[in-house]
């Protein structure tokens, strides 16, 4: 069986979304005045802080930042998942006045984001594997936009979605529905979740209220997605075999250290795709494993071993 655990390097190669030291980089462009004040409030937050650790890591900030008042600490959380969904923003002028929308599961917009189709790609080569499943620490949209609702679901087939689809609008008559038998267990939430619902589409980001860990050192394993994690180790209990693309083994990710270690006991290979394959880290959790490494493909090639 083959299990595949993507980390953030992999949203990195393929839509060039930033890594943890990235984040704060403000390339988002605000809509409004509302928005306007809170991505000026968390550059407010952000000099202050680093004015005092200017040395600090962009988790230490964010670790700070879930202990300060709650219109500070929802501003943060608000601009991390603004950020990551910020590729997947499209606009449109309609009944007179400009909207804004985050690109929804199989719309056909995607296939205009080279990165969208570059995952997609990378992805669908393994389909005809004997899958276990797929991990992911990264709360963009990315898997889901790769692999549609055909392809996958969330531990629940047959999952009904909130929200619409691209076409036909009703969703009444027509209601969104995960059909695949892929799992993806997204252990650090997703910018689709809140904490009553999975959408069709990013908007939890847009309005802050997104179910998501965020990028802190040890980060914890939340009870409100317990079922996610409970799904990961059940896809990595079946797995003898293992892809790790993006993922850089930190010693404070004590969790998902943890985590990886449920495969130990089937697990025979591992193959890590990443710039600087983290080789000695992954020996640490699997010494009895075949370790091999991988540059990530080039665009246009997919690589990877089937």
């Amino acid at each position: 069986m083959l299990a595949i655990f993507i980390g953030a390097g992999f949203s990195k190669w393929a839509v060039d979304l930033p890594l943890a030291r990235e984040l704060f980089d403000f390339a988002i462009e605000a809509w409004g005045q509302r928005e306007e004040r809170k991505l000026g409030r968390v550059q407010s937050l952000k000099r202050e802080w680093y004015s005092i650790h200017p040395n600090g890591e962009a988790e230490e900030f964010v670790a700070e930042a879930m202990g300060f008042p709650e219109k500070d600490r929802e501003a943060v959380i608000w601009y991390i998942a603004r950020r990551l969904s910020d590729p997947f923003i499209w606009k449109e002028f309609h009944a007179g006045k400009w909207r804004r929308h985050v690109l929804m599961i199989d719309e056909h917009r995607g296939a205009k984001i080279g990165g969208a189709m570059r995952a997609k790609n990378f992805i669908s080569q393994f389909y005809g594997s004997s899958m276990s499943g797929i991990i992911t620490t990264n709360y963009d949209m990315l898997l889901e936009y790769a692999m549609g609702t055909k392809v996958f679901n969330y531990g629940i087939r047959h999952e009904q979605l909130t929200g619409r689809g691209p076409y036909p609008v009703s969703t009444r008559l027509n209601p969104i529905v995960l059909k695949g038998r892929i799992s993806p267990a997204k252990i650090h939430g997703s910018i689709s979740w809140d904490q009553a619902s999975k959408y069709t589409d990013g908007r939890r980001a847009l309005t802050g209220r997104a179910l998501i860990v965020p990028p802190t050192p040890e980060k914890k394993r939340p009870e409100s997605l317990e079922y996610m994690w409970k799904l990961a180790e059940e896809i990595l209990s079946r797995a003898t075999r293992l892809i790790v693309f993006g993922f850089a083994f930190n010693p404070y990710d004590t969790g998902v250290l943890d985590l990886l270690r449920y495969s130990t006991g089937v697990l025979q290979s591992a193959l890590l795709i990443d710039i600087q394959p983290p080789v000695n880290r992954a020996k640490e959790i699997w010494p009895n494993v075949d370790i091999s490494t991988e540059f990530p493909p080039a665009y246009g090639d997919l690589g990877g071993k089937n």
